[in-house]
């Protein structure tokens, strides 16, 4: 936490605000591209190998590859996405937003340049697959590569909001209440399963792409101190540290009595006046309304 508050310090004014719009508006652009022309998806693919080439865009382009087919199943799935990213902004501010969603796209790019070194160490050479030209060579890599995008990045945002808020509550298809911790241990279990039981390109998409959920809540140590709750005690205490001393926050109308004058003191406002009056307890049943 101590880290992450240096570089908020120092780089919180460059972060990039709603930024899970942002990637949907990279999805919407995937989907055009798609409909122009589905070849143009596959000059986008992430590919270690084609950007060793010179087809440098590929380190951008790949998060424009949209997360399945269009449809309204795959709007509604965009929608959720945005809304729990959303409010893992608002509770853990935009900076550490930024940094829990870009890590995990930077360890997936990462990743695949680790599975490129690798594959050339077992295999002694590049495949052939990555080293096809032409119009077949489009899909130069995809065997390999085709795993590395946004998917399992978004699966991260949803862990990190069943973390965040383990006790709130979804509808498991449209009408099944069940909460989302629930949801996130189910979710995590078929991760732990799928990365044993997978073969190494598979290993290394989840690795990757999960990284950034295993650091950061291990490097905060105390799950609490990104709670809602606690998170919104700090802001209120930010706020009465904020106020300028010899300025209250409750006064009686009646004896001019305010919260300094005593810890015990307690302040009530009055329905029943004309205007926003408040009183102590002590004046509170026994003062004339204001009409």
């Amino acid at each position: 936490m101590k880290f992450l508050n240096k570089l908020e310090r120092k780089f919180g004014r460059y972060a990039i605000r709603n930024i899970s719009l942002v990637l949907i508006m990279c999805y919407a652009a995937g989907y055009i591209f798609e409909l122009i022309n589905p070849n143009i998806i596959l000059l986008l693919y992430l590919n270690p190998y084609l950007v060793l080439k010179g087809q440098v865009w590929r380190l951008f382009t790949w998060i424009l590859i949209p997360p399945g087919s269009f449809s309204f199943l795959t709007l509604l799935m965009l929608y959720f996405y945005y809304s729990i990213g959303n409010n893992l902004e608002h509770v853990w501010g935009t900076f550490r937003y930024n940094v829990y969603l870009i890590s995990g796209m930077i360890f997936t790019l990462v990743g695949s340049f680790l599975l490129l070194g690798v594959i050339y160490l077992t295999k002694g050479q590049i495949p052939v697959e990555m080293t096809a030209k032409g119009m077949d060579g489009m899909y130069a890599g995809y065997f390999y590569f085709g795993g590395f995008s946004t998917y399992y990045t978004n699966m991260s945002i949803f862990l990190a909001y069943a973390m965040t808020f383990p006790d709130m509550q979804v509808l498991l298809f449209f009408f099944v209440p069940i909460k989302v911790k629930v949801l996130g241990v189910i979710y995590a279990l078929m991760l732990v399963f799928s990365f044993f039981t997978s073969g190494v390109t598979a290993k290394f998409v989840i690795g990757a792409s999960l990284l950034n959920t295993l650091l950061f809540f291990l490097m905060t140590r105390n799950y609490k101190r990104v709670s809602p709750r606690e998170i919104q005690r700090r802001r209120n205490y930010q706020k009465q540290v904020k106020m300028p001393k010899g300025i209250t926050k409750h006064k009686c109308a009646i004896c001019g009595r305010t919260e300094l004058d005593g810890d015990d003191l307690e302040f009530r406002f009055c329905s029943k006046c004309n205007g926003n009056y408040e009183y102590c307890k002590e004046h509170l049943y026994t003062h004339q309304h204001i009409q």
